[in-house]
């Protein structure tokens, strides 16, 4: 009994992760300013580092800033059948920045994609340490 209520006391500790004063954000919506090009999709971010991200799908993921091994499921036009794989990108996230994440399809039916960064944007209420000062 005593494991079970460590399990769940860390369980609950880990999906309530706190953030300082900087943080960064990958989303996987497309951005439809600048991406309206057929081939181009939304991603699902279904690992950041190995682990899972807690929220919904379309939900933006907090990450500190730095560099991460991020893993995306892509969700195809319409026009498109057939298996997709998973693909990884290796990101470097500045503070204060939400990134948003999308596929590129080789073709309007192809299933090959690479994921790019289709913009980036400010992140409001978000401040970016002074320099020479820590954490």
């Amino acid at each position: 009994m005593r494991k079970l209520i460590v399990l769940a006391v860390a369980t609950c500790m880990y999906g309530c992760q706190t953030w300082g004063p900087s943080w960064s954000e990958l989303s996987g919506q497309r951005f439809t300013l600048t991406s309206s090009a057929l081939e181009v999709g939304p991603t699902i971010i279904s690992q950041v580092d190995g682990y899972t991200p807690s929220g919904g799908p379309l939900q933006p993921v907090k990450i500190s800033p730095g560099q991460h091994k991020v893993v995306l499921q892509a969700v195809p036009p319409g026009s498109v059948t057939g298996i997709i794989n998973l693909e990884e990108m290796v990101f470097d996230a500045k503070p204060c920045v939400r990134y948003y994440i999308n596929a590129r399809f080789k073709t309007a039916t192809s299933t090959a994609w690479a994921p790019f960064v289709d913009y980036e944007e400010k992140i409001a209420g978000c401040q970016i340490p002074a320099a020479g000062t820590t954490k």
